[in-house]
């Protein structure tokens, strides 16, 4: 096919759709539907993902949590709960022993405390308890003031470092430090805050405060509870092998059999990872399937309509035909039809989700704060799959009215009537 050839076809391609503008548009509402759903969840799970790979980072991807708990499930429950706690002794003899790893300190938490401010009381708030070593990690970072020193852990002194969410709660208009407040009715000086970390799925991150340890055994005691033990590789390269090491001593420790498996779990990042993958699995799934009903759709409208043009050209193609136009010409003049009717329909989406994405990502984190993770552009990726996908549908949807028009006898199609 020549270039005047090539040109020639498109023109008339692109006339006949302005012919018909209504019916062209009624046509590619099945693609705007797909395309749309596609572009607006890979622009979610794209934010998501971007989000959660940030929070993995301020918690530390090299740090492992030796607990009584599983964090990513899957393990039968109810053996689980009847593991052993970890105690305090544990964690004192695992941190004489550790010698790979860069940082360890022991974690305890009260769930669900309460935290009065002035005549204001605040539930649901994890207190935790822990040593400095913990402000020496990516999740101890302060944005405001500063952890509490290893002299301040020792003399057992009544500060507190709050996470994001507290802090945002109860001092909304700033001015947080040496402001005191009262945790389980002992009055703590505010020392610091912690950068946020957490998102939409993780907020529970940021809505916890840091006491020291020996000030949470003086409220809260040392007994019936389980604690965490906190470790830092140091790398990721580390990981494998500090893991191995802290494995082996804890097994001795709480002297588990060589033949048994472990009656502790060591957590760490990746748990969450698996937990994302698997969610935004399930989401690509359901927003796959929607989207191939919305082609489906969208092919259907489309078939048609390339149908009804051709009956209603026939003797149009009989014409070109017979002045001298090629099979080739009319089966690529309705195949460009259909394909510029999808990427109209593209076209339309990109417009449609880039005001939405626009609007959301700039008025929703207003109200949730939450939802700062979305960006109000859509990333560049999904406009190309968005145009590629488009025109794939078009070809696909206009290539067997195409072949029927090419086919005709141009004889009978200049007596159609």
């Amino acid at each position: 096919m020549t270039f005047v050839e090539f040109k020639e076809t498109i023109v008339i391609a692109i006339d006949a759709m302005k012919g018909n503008k209504l019916r062209s548009l009624l046509a590619s509402l099945g693609v705007v539907i797909g395309i749309s759903t596609v572009i607006l969840m890979g622009w979610v799970l794209t934010g998501l993902q971007t989000a959660m790979d940030e929070t993995f980072r301020m918690i530390g991807v090299d740090i492992l949590y030796i607990d009584k708990w599983d964090w990513a499930g899957g393990k039968n429950w109810k053996l689980v709960r009847q593991r052993k706690d970890i105690t305090f002794e544990q964690a004192d003899i695992m941190m004489e022993r550790l010698n790979n790893a860069e940082l360890i300190f022991p974690t305890a938490r009260d769930w669900g405390g309460s935290i009065k401010y002035e005549n204001l009381i605040f539930n649901g708030i994890t207190i935790i308890g822990t040593t400095s070593n913990h402000g020496l990690t990516s999740a101890g970072e302060t944005i405001e003031g500063r952890y509490f020193t290893p002299f301040e852990e020792s003399i057992h002194s009544k500060v507190v470092v709050l996470g994001h969410k507290v802090y945002t709660t109860i001092f909304p208009d700033g001015n947080a430090l040496n402001q005191t407040i009262k945790i389980n009715g002992h009055k703590f000086l505010v020392i610091g805050v912690i950068r946020k970390q957490g998102t939409m799925f993780f907020d529970f991150i940021d809505n916890q405060v840091f006491i020291p340890v020996g000030s949470f055994v003086g409220m809260y005691g040392r007994h019936n509870r389980s604690i965490s033990i906190g470790i830092k590789a140091g790398s990721e390269e580390m990981l494998d092998e500090v893991r191995e090491e802290a494995r082996g001593i804890m097994r001795s420790i709480r002297n588990v059999d060589p033949k048994d498996e472990d009656d502790f779990s060591i957590n760490e990042t990746k748990a969450f990872e698996n937990q994302v993958a698997t969610l935004k699995l399930y989401v690509w799934g359901i927003g796959i399937g929607m989207t191939v009903l919305s082609f489906i759709v969208g092919i259907i409208g489309i078939m048609n309509i390339m149908f009804v043009s051709v009956t209603e050209r026939t003797k149009e193609i009989g014409i070109r035909m017979a002045i001298g136009a090629k099979r080739r010409s009319i089966l690529f003049q309705f195949i460009v039809e259909s394909s510029t009717l999808c990427f109209t329909g593209a076209i339309i989406s990109l417009i449609i989700c880039s005001g939405i994405t626009f609007a959301v990502a700039t008025i929703l984190p207003k109200f949730v704060e939450e939802a700062g993770f979305l960006t109000p552009f859509l990333p560049f990726q999904l406009l190309v799959i968005a145009s590629i996908v488009s025109i794939f549908v078009g070809v696909l949807s206009g290539i067997i009215p195409a072949i029927r028009a090419s086919k005709l006898n141009p004889i009978d199609a200049l007596r159609f009537e």
